[in-house]
């Protein structure tokens, strides 16, 4: 069966939620440090957002079965998408996890704060680039392009929508995922501050 690329649909919820679990630890398989009842946390986060907010912008790989084993998300206005999160999506899983009372110290404290605090994609830095996306493949289909395929077709959906350019912030000890979007054109961006992550821009053209 031959892989492709192909718009999500909702029935790929839950696929989309257990690709981000299973790449979530840059790169690497984050089940081990959440228990049962969190393991959607990370694809409440960065997966299932996008695919029910801007269903235009959620695309996936899917292995020739109907499920999928890859995505790339992401929004066109990044502003206006966290506006929607606040007001649409975290009214809606906030109840699950609530906001950490102190200084978040688990996993899951930790990723409950972001899921609380989606402001802080809006930064100065990146405001030359509009969109934002995400991208994740399972390991076993990783190294055959369906990456770039994903990619390509992701920006070319921007591109055809009049956006201009795009933005990610990836944890920088990710050297394999920094090595895959050098190749792909982005830059860095220059973002005061920027703890943890990397953030890398290009084009959708």
């Amino acid at each position: 069966m031959s892989v492709s690329v192909r718009p999500c649909r909702p029935a790929d919820l839950p696929a989309l939620h257990e690709i981000c679990l299973r790449t979530g630890a840059a790169g690497g398989d984050a089940s081990a440090d959440y228990p049962e009842e969190d393991r959607d946390l990370l694809g409440t986060i960065f997966a299932a957002p996008y695919a029910v907010l801007e269903p235009e912008s959620t695309f996936v790989l899917d292995a020739g079965h109907g499920h999928a084993v890859g995505y790339v998300l992401g929004a066109a206005d990044t502003a206006g998408f966290v506006r929607r999160f606040r007001e649409e999506w975290l009214p809606t899983v906030a109840a699950r996890w609530p906001a950490p009372g102190g200084e978040p110290v688990t996993p899951t404290e930790v990723m409950a704060w972001l899921l609380h605090t989606p402001e802080r994609m809006v930064l100065p830095a990146l405001a030359g680039y509009p969109a934002h996306l995400h991208i994740d493949v399972l390991p076993e289909y990783q190294g055959a392009g369906h990456g770039r395929a994903l990619m390509n077709t992701f920006l070319g959906s921007l591109a055809a929508r009049g956006v201009p350019a795009v933005h990610l912030g990836m944890l920088t000890e990710n050297a394999a995922a920094r090595a895959f979007y050098d190749r792909l054109g982005f830059h860095e961006i220059a973002v005061p501050d920027p703890g943890a992550l990397t953030y890398l821009g290009r084009a959708t053209s």
